[in-house]
């Protein structure tokens, strides 16, 4: 990252050149290094060292726009939420939700539900599935992990946005899998 900025400076351009490439353990590390960020902050003793809680504050908002940029992880997601919904920030947690669908696999944003207590990013999740092709909750009915909450995103999907071919999904699924075993 050194030898990028040192080469961007004597290249001059209107915007900074992106020398890294990111990856899965980037991810993790870059989450870790921003919880432990937002641990720091809350230290009372840095209450006096104004100067170090803004650099403490310019590092997590760095981490925060490489993950938000970059993650695709469930973990990541809600790492992201939980810290958008304290700080209040309604309108980074829409943006949160709108690269829901665009970035993560219907997979990922089942394990979104299932990982978190928050009903908020709950919520958030669950509408993103049900927005989601029928075909792409399908796979998941497959999986105990997610059965359940794939039957709930295709409910949803039925009634609420009134979809026939979640309705039919839903009832040959419901037929299928009858814990009655009728």
């Amino acid at each position: 990252m050194l030898v990028g900025a040192l080469q961007s400076k004597a290249v001059p351009t209107s915007t900074p050149l992106q020398r890294y490439s990111y990856d899965a353990h980037a991810d993790w590390e870059l989450s870790r290094l921003l919880s432990a960020l937002d641990e720091q902050s809350k230290n009372p003793a840095l209450d006096e060292e104004k100067g170090v809680l803004v650099e403490i504050s310019a590092l997590a908002d760095t981490c925060v726009r490489v993950l938000e940029s970059q993650s695709g992880s469930a973990e990541v997601f809600i790492q992201l939420a939980e810290r958008a919904i304290k700080k209040h920030d309604y309108n980074k947690l829409d943006a949160l939700a709108d690269r829901l669908a665009e970035r993560f696999s219907a997979g990922e944003i089942a394990e979104i539900v299932r990982q978190t207590d928050m009903p908020q990013i709950r919520a958030i999740a669950y509408d993103t599935l049900a927005m989601l092709p029928v075909d792409l909750l399908i796979p998941l009915l497959d999986d105990p992990l997610y059965q359940e909450i794939a039957a709930n995103a295709l409910e949803q999907k039925a009634f609420e946005f009134d979809s026939e071919e979640a309705r039919d999904v839903l009832e040959q699924f419901e037929s299928e899998f009858d814990p009655r075993g009728e």
